[in-house]
């Protein structure tokens, strides 16, 4: 539970190689569909909103825009939101490239036996298909937003 006692859900999935509304989009969706339920969310993109224009994520960071998105910052909060949040809610669609972070906060909420709920394509098509990866995320494995947020709900609400 978060410090309201409200559940609590960390927003995991690819940053690197998108835009600003390529990473805020889904994560806007699913917090405002969590939120009519009360259910808080926390997204890697928190406090970074200065960011708005960046067209292309870096996987080192953006360094010269605050302290906060260094990534050493970047690590660390990250870190501290899989190890705090109640769920770890991972949307890897259409995903074109393995994303290394989203990777490690998947695994850092398996370590803490944090449910996972994983929105990934059927088909074999996405490059985060892997033996490891399954594993830890096979529970709660879902095709759509829609389908992951019923599924966190049910998870977290009585």
């Amino acid at each position: 539970m978060s410090k309201s006692n409200k559940p609590s859900v960390y927003l995991a999935g690819p940053i690197t190689g998108l835009d600003y509304d390529g990473v805020i989009d889904w994560r806007e969706h699913v917090r405002i569909s969590l939120k009519l339920v009360g259910i808080e969310t926390y997204s890697p993109m928190r406090g970074r909103e200065s960011l708005n224009d960046v067209k292309k994520f870096s996987p080192m960071g953006e360094p010269d825009t605050g302290h906060l998105s260094t990534v050493q910052a970047i690590t660390m909060r990250d870190h501290w939101d899989c190890k705090t949040r109640d769920l770890i809610f991972i949307n890897m669609l259409g995903a074109t490239k393995v994303s290394i972070g989203t990777v490690m906060e998947a695994a850092w909420g398996w370590a803490y036996r944090k449910p996972i709920v994983l929105i990934m394509e059927r088909d074999g098509s996405n490059p985060h298909e892997h033996g490891m990866f399954n594993e830890v995320t096979r529970a709660m494995r879902f095709a759509t937003l829609v389908e992951g947020i019923a599924a966190t709900k049910v998870i977290l609400l009585p």
